[in-house]
């Protein structure tokens, strides 16, 4: 009798998405700081240092995640900046 070696199952990972703040000439910097503090529980330095990257380049990546979870994050950014009536955009993009 035969035995055939146990095959290695690899589980599928979830594609994953970036999600982006994109810059704008009117939110206010602190604004677009607490909204990455809030949103993707970063410290004050590192939003600090995403929102000037958002501010410098245009945009910025502020986490990545499964898909579910990327949306839901760039969805509360968009209703976060809806609330205080700031421009604020956020986009998601597939790795």
């Amino acid at each position: 009798m035969l035995v055939e070696p146990k095959k290695k199952v690899k589980p599928n990972l979830p594609k994953m998405f970036k999600v982006l703040v994109l810059n704008d000439d009117f939110t206010p910097m602190e604004f677009v700081v607490d909204v990455i503090t809030k949103v993707f529980t970063k410290t004050e330095d590192e939003a600090t240092r995403i929102m000037l990257k958002i501010h410098t380049e245009g945009m910025a990546i502020c986490g990545i995640y499964p898909y579910e979870i990327a949306e839901t994050k760039m969805n509360q950014v968009l209703k976060l900046a809806k609330e205080a009536q700031h421009p604020l955009q956020s986009i998601i993009e597939k790795i």
